[in-house]
């Protein structure tokens, strides 16, 4: 059994936050702080102590409650070494391969830069769960806000690297409008097809998208196949690199 739990709550008008908690010592962080309320609101339905937040980059919806957080709380903030002059609050600085130790749980960091020049991942391996803030979505991936397309292919090919049975928790509800992008670029895909209809009917009941898993995203996320020869052609770039690939992916996102 998994020696964590983890509590997702909704938060601003798409944000998710979440809650992981250590359940022999009590430990309890919060991975990023988009907003206060519904972060404390959701500790106290567990009667939960704040000690960590764990940031994954420097965006105001991810670390705009941590100054409120730690006044209130006492907690140490950990984020990444590329961005800990932006991260209010910060403790720990952090980078690639770096280990953060939640109680008896422990997330080994991974640089993800593209969304911004710092991102970073947090891989709770034995507990088969990452939290990639906005570098990952369900059918999606960010904005190259800071980033370059290399970096961001580079970032997302770590990601894709680990246990296709890794649940993956990001940050936005973003998934209903990812689709009928994905379905632009790749409309042969039966998965995703059959995909885009669940996410359809899940919000049509009100019902969450996220969290995902490495392995769906792997088959279904136009971010995610680059190698797929349907989507080259859709896209016109047979021959070219998959970084080129992406990279023309994310340009026709941004003007869908």
């Amino acid at each position: 059994m998994s020696n964590i739990e983890i509590l997702q709550f909704a938060a601003l008008n798409d944000n998710y936050g979440y809650l992981v908690h250590e359940r022999s010592s009590g430990a309890t962080a919060a991975i990023d702080t988009p907003e206060v309320a519904p972060l404390l609101a959701a500790l106290d339905s567990k009667g939960w102590k704040l000690t960590h937040i764990l940031n994954t980059h420097h965006h105001f919806d991810h670390a705009g409650g941590n100054a409120e957080l730690k006044e209130k709380t006492g907690c140490t903030i950990i984020g990444p070494k590329g961005e800990k002059d932006l991260i209010p609050g910060i403790d720990r600085a952090v980078g690639e391969g770096d280990i953060v130790e939640i109680g008896a749980a422990s997330a080994r960091v991974i640089d993800v830069p593209g969304h911004t020049r710092g991102h970073i991942a947090y891989h709770f391996a034995e507990d088969g769960a990452v939290f990639v803030g906005d570098t990952l979505f369900a059918l999606g991936c960010g904005r190259l806000f800071e980033g370059t397309p290399e970096q961001m292919w580079t970032s997302l090919s770590k990601l894709m690297a680990l246990p296709d049975d890794t649940t993956v928790y990001c940050a936005h509800e973003y998934t209903q409008s990812n689709a009928r992008f994905a379905l632009s670029v790749e409309p042969q895909n039966a998965a995703l097809v059959a995909r885009a209809k669940e996410i359809d009917e899940k919000r049509a009941r009100g019902e969450w998208t996220v969290p995902t898993t490495i392995g769906l995203e792997k088959a279904t996320n136009p971010f995610l196949r680059a190698a797929s020869h349907d989507l080259r052609r859709t896209i016109g770039l047979e021959a070219a690199s998959n970084v080129d690939v992406f990279a023309e992916t994310r340009r026709r996102k941004d003007n869908f």
